[in-house]
């Protein structure tokens, strides 16, 4: 049997275990990778390639790097690799009409979450932040709107206690990439029939902020637990110090719900086992933070060069 000729486009860390497993798997032939220009990073604005470019070029595969999707000579090109199918799992580009077209079989795309549920841009961190009990992936044929393309697969995952967005995204991208080779072959067979998204239930997962990790204290304790774990690794949930001669930035890593109440943002006891803090409803123990430009630390270390008193604010 003939492999598939599939074009990849990817971008983020997200892609990379969808492109490893249809490599791996000899029914599918990747004939090119298409990923983001390389862009500055660090301090010295060395530019830097996608986590998509860096393994492609491992597995010698040719990598296209267009400006822009809706480029014409950039069309022509991925024409010419006459794919069956294009496999798109976090590129970051709206595709246009044009290249959803072209392949025999359309252009399928990996989504970490369970449509029509968190379309958008941040379906992980915004399941956690909203204290959903599961989250999974859905494989769609795409069509011109934002994540409303046809369903052809979908798998559930629960969400831990212990998961942050970063422990969930490695988890989904292995998950999706597991359902993506297991959906393709019955999909090209005409043994799946893409399923119309239902008109109900949809929500849409915005671009997460600096700003949305900012804690709001006047939140119910439990709503800035899932919020705490929803950005991390980034932004980071972070709050300030009431003090002078300006406001201390601290960002707080860990976190555990207590059944105490007091005014929220106030400190309601500082010692070994941890800095508590009032809240909208119930109260929240800091386990570990870090002060801007210091180490994370535990509450013991942290209050033993940064004594905190009962009564001070976070704001």
């Amino acid at each position: 049997m003939t492999p598939l000729r599939i074009i990849f486009m990817g971008t983020a860390e997200l892609s990379g275990a969808s492109l490893e497993k249809l490599f791996a798997d000899k029914r599918f032939s990747i004939v090119a990778v298409v990923t983001q220009p390389d862009k500055p990073k660090g301090r010295d604005l060395k530019l830097t390639p996608s986590p998509v470019k860096v393994i492609a070029e491992k597995l010698n595969l040719p990598v296209l790097q267009p400006l822009k999707a809706r480029d014409e000579k950039f069309i022509s090109e991925l024409r010419e690799l006459k794919p069956d199918l294009i496999v798109v799992v976090a590129y970051g580009q709206i595709l246009p009409q044009t290249i959803l077209d072209f392949p025999t079989h359309g252009c399928l795309n990996v989504h970490t979450s369970l449509l029509p549920k968190y379309r958008g841009a941040a379906p992980i961190q915004w399941a956690i932040a909203d204290g959903k009990p599961e989250t999974g992936v859905t494989i769609m044929k795409m069509d011109a709107g934002l994540d409303t393309g046809a369903i052809l697969s979908t798998r559930r995952t629960p969400i831990l206690a212990t998961d942050d967005s970063q422990i969930l995204h490695d988890r989904l991208a292995q998950l999706g990439a597991e359902l993506l080779v297991e959906t393709i072959p019955d999909f090209v067979a005409g043994k799946i029939l893409p399923q119309p998204q239902p008109a109900e239930g949809s929500t849409y997962a915005a671009k997460i902020k600096k700003e949305d990790g900012r804690i709001d204290w006047h939140l119910p304790a439990q709503k800035i637990w899932n919020r705490l774990r929803a950005f991390t690794p980034w932004p980071g949930a972070f709050t300030f110090l009431k003090s002078e001669p300006k406001p201390q930035l601290l960002k707080i890593w860990k976190v555990e719900v207590v059944e105490k109440s007091g005014i929220a943002g106030t400190i309601l006891s500082a010692d070994k086992t941890g800095i508590v803090v009032g809240c909208g409803e119930n109260a929240l123990r800091i386990l570990e933070l870090q002060r801007e430009g210091g180490k994370r630390l535990t509450a013991e270390q942290f209050l033993a060069g940064f004594p905190l008193k009962v009564g001070e604010r976070f704001e």
